[in-house]
């Protein structure tokens, strides 16, 4: 097996699934761990591998093959490192949810199959290849054209409005983003707002998701947006990975009247591998998750 050079997550009822690339085999390959925490509804790492310890000495006695096709990978762990585990490619993932007893296996396998074939899996996969693409260099930073090649480049061909700003009104969760009839200068106005530092960006950033410019996909594209600004400015950008779902979600809400919350929760984050390309597909990853319904 060549190098494994792309890492991924992928979330599963708040759950990780942690994924990498085979290059030479251009597949993925997915912890077996993960999946059975995933199956049980676990999240104790010595009980998931002590069931997996169980169920493979099953599978043997039964005669599966499913064993003998799990590899052994380096994945990169909570505590920072990377430490060889079972790993399965994707028919392999599916054999072995059609092994577990419960209910939960086949709404997991109509996930894992169908979630890289919607408008998201797909938008993600985009999001990956902007890190390899030569466009990441010729964004213009910080500006709303700059916004605006971000989105087209994820949402291309998945939406007929991929990097066009709206021209209808929209709200969520009863709070009503910025009016049409005002959103071209609100976003000149964002435009124009400093950058020369962590706050002064973080408050741009708060007012360009307050300005919502796209019918969709603004969360996405804005995140990747901002950590260019901190790339360019501050030599930083932000471990989305460190950034919890439901604390940022809460933050973000709370950022319209006041951005304290969501400073404090991005600054915690802040890191200094503005070039390191698992940092970056980590980051993808999280963004895209915490687009997720619950």
């Amino acid at each position: 097996m060549s190098e494994i050079q792309k890492i991924s997550i992928r979330f599963f009822d708040d759950r990780e699934v942690r994924a990498v690339w085979d290059e030479s085999g251009a597949k993925w390959w997915f912890s077996v761990l993960d999946i059975v925490g995933v199956l049980n509804a676990q999240d104790d790492y010595a009980k998931n591998r002590n069931y997996w310890k169980y169920l493979k000495a099953k599978l043997r006695r039964n005669g599966n093959e499913l064993v003998s096709n799990t590899n052994q990978l380096k994945l990169l762990a909570s505590d920072g490192k990377r430490y060889l585990t079972d790993v399965l490619d994707n028919d392999g993932v599916i054999a072995l949810a059609k092994s577990f007893p419960n209910n939960k296996a086949s709404r997991f396998m109509e996930w894992f199959t169908n979630s890289d074939e919607s408008i998201d899996g797909k938008s993600r996969s985009k999001a990956y290849a902007l890190f390899e693409s030569s466009l990441i260099d010729n964004i213009e930073v910080g500006t709303v054209k700059g916004l605006q090649q971000i989105h087209a480049y994820l949402f291309g061909g998945l939406y007929d409005f991929a990097g066009q700003i709206r021209t209808v009104n929209i709200a969520k969760a009863g709070f009503q983003f910025a009016m049409v009839q005002y959103l071209e200068q609100t976003l000149k106005n964002v435009e124009r707002m400093p950058e020369d530092s962590f706050d002064n960006i973080i408050d741009k950033y708060v007012e360009m998701n307050v300005a919502h410019p796209f019918r969709e996909g603004n969360g996405r594209a804005t995140r990747i947006w901002v950590d260019l600004i901190l790339k360019k400015n501050l030599q930083r950008c932000i471990d989305w990975s460190q950034v919890d779902k439901r604390k940022y979600l809460e933050a973000m809400t709370r950022s319209v009247a006041d951005p304290t919350s969501i400073k404090d929760l991005l600054r915690s984050a802040l890191t200094d591998k503005i070039n390191d390309r698992d940092t970056f597909m980590k980051g993808i990853d999280y963004s895209y998750y915490y687009e997720q319904e619950d």
